[in-house]
């Protein structure tokens, strides 16, 4: 993804979640997803999808059942 995106997005998560501590960074030889952290913990990775003219942004985050 290109860096205003992740900007954008790193920026939406904060906002939304209320919390500063969320950062968005780009992925090796990946350029249509991105990553995101708490901190220095992984929570996901973000999808960019376009299709039929509509972009969107999905995220995918993977909850292990001894995590819970």
């Amino acid at each position: 993804m290109k860096p205003e995106e992740i900007r954008k997005l790193e920026a939406y998560f904060k906002r939304t979640f209320n919390n500063d501590a969320l950062t968005v960074k780009a992925r090796p030889r990946k350029d249509d997803s991105c990553e995101l952290y708490l901190g220095d913990e992984f929570l996901g990775i973000v999808f960019k999808d376009e299709e039929e003219g509509e972009l969107s942004y999905n995220f995918s985050m993977a909850i292990l059942d001894i995590d819970l």
